[in-house]
């Protein structure tokens, strides 16, 4: 049956969501307080990750949260501040983050990041698209031994879940990375991940949704939503009423500020992470992380992005000058005849990624609402899930069989 679906959040969640909706015979309206051009969607590393089947919610991270705090050039940063939710979030973030809490995610994250690789592969296969996808691998370069022999049992557990990973030495780096000029001791290759462009494919699939009859209501502010009987009935923004069946919450980081109106809490703060563009030759071929400095590298189509930093730090896109050159010296330093230009600092943007307190996103209908889905707090999985669920949700809506079992990303889930 044909549903009238509001999907609120234009981001690649809330695309993804719409793409497989209409494919299914649905009607789909996106709302979306921007213009749909920037933000963690068109930031970001464009990483497609099986690898990174390890929680941010993890065993050290309360630790290494408060040592970061009085460094402004830490990869990783909490602001503290007196904000309830804030507070409860940073509880629920220490709770989680334990061996047992890591244990679980290991194989969820593997199993979603996997088919959203296929379903990236499929939608590549379309005749409609025309996006570059390249599944080269993802290197874990180090300088360290100590960096190399943490990576390595992160390695081994990749075995263990079926993906192939392996220690490159620097001759065999180089062999692999000829012109990049790398200095490193040597890197963990994972082969079974892929890299794409995000701005490319987000405009590519707006286009494509629009050919299709998707309506947008872009720059559009949700301020209310008209509920009764456990259902949503309308969507009250600062310009128009929308009727739906259903109601898709893709929001990212300003999710909680919908399902607040509803009564519901979804615990989510705002991770803030940069990016650097350098628009000439860097002789980079691979897709990388810079292991010490925790920075992303991606060759992508005309460009070279570097990418880095987990500042959870409310709502906001101030850009911190000290951050972007933390990245921009990480680069030069992994790279020998790497130079980050000042017009390429002062180019850098931001965008704020939605962080769950277990590392897992939330995907799946609130016990308290028939016809509401939440689909949001994939942290910096984002873009790598992004079609995983898109089709979970539209599963959901077309009262499907999922994909994949969704107890552990409940919206009402404990922690």
């Amino acid at each position: 049956m044909s549903k009238d679906v509001v999907i609120i959040g234009g981001g690649i969640i809330g695309l993804s969501t719409a793409y497989y909706l209409i494919k299914e015979g649905h009607k789909v309206t996106v709302v979306d307080q921007s213009d749909i051009s920037s933000g963690a969607s068109f930031v970001n590393a464009g990483y497609i990750t099986p690898s990174h089947f390890i929680p941010l919610a993890a065993p050290g991270m309360i630790s290494k949260g408060i040592k970061y705090m009085f460094d402004k050039t830490s990869p990783f940063y909490m602001k503290p501040r007196f904000d309830l939710d804030f507070l409860k979030w940073s509880w629920n973030f220490k709770k989680s983050s334990t061996k047992s809490n890591v244990e679980k995610a290991i194989p969820v994250l593997k199993d979603i990041n996997l088919l959203s690789r296929e379903l990236y592969k499929e939608i590549k296969q379309s005749s409609d698209f025309n996006f570059s996808f390249d599944q080269k691998g993802l290197l874990m370069c180090y300088k360290t031994n100590k960096a190399g022999e943490e990576e390595m049992l992160i390695a081994e557990r990749a075995v263990e879940q079926g993906l192939n990973a392996q220690n490159l030495s620097l001759k065999e780096l180089e062999k692999l990375e000829p012109n990049a000029h790398l200095n490193v001791k040597g890197a963990i290759y994972y082969e079974d991940d892929a890299h794409m462009t995000p701005e490319e494919y987000m405009v590519e699939l707006q286009s494509f949704l629009k050919s299709k009859g998707v309506v947008f209501y872009t720059s559009e502010k949700v301020v209310d939503l008209e509920f009764k009987h456990h259902k949503v009935s309308k969507v009250i923004t600062d310009k128009r009423i929308l009727n739906a069946d259903e109601i898709v919450v893709s929001a990212g980081s300003w999710s909680p500020i919908i399902t607040k109106k509803l009564g519901l809490q979804i615990p989510i703060q705002a991770g803030k992470g940069y990016r650097i563009n350098v628009n000439r030759e860097t002789g980079i071929s691979m897709p990388a992380i810079l292991l010490e400095a925790k920075v992303a590298v991606t060759p992508m189509n005309g460009f070279t992005r570097f990418a880095g930093t987990m500042e959870i730090g409310g709502i906001n896109h101030e850009i911190s000058p000290v951050r972007v050159k933390t990245i921009a010296n990480a680069a030069e330093n992994y790279y020998k005849n790497l130079t980050v230009e000042k017009h390429e600092l002062e180019s850098a943007a931001c965008g704020l990624r939605p962080c769950t307190p277990d590392g897992l996103p939330y995907i799946g209908r609130p016990i308290n609402y028939k016809n509401i889905v939440i689909a949001t707090g994939h942290a910096m999985m984002g873009w790598s899930l992004g079609p995983a669920t898109g089709k979970l949700v539209s599963e959901i809506i077309s009262e499907q069989k999922t994909s994949l079992d969704l107890t552990p990303f409940h919206p009402d889930r404990k922690f």
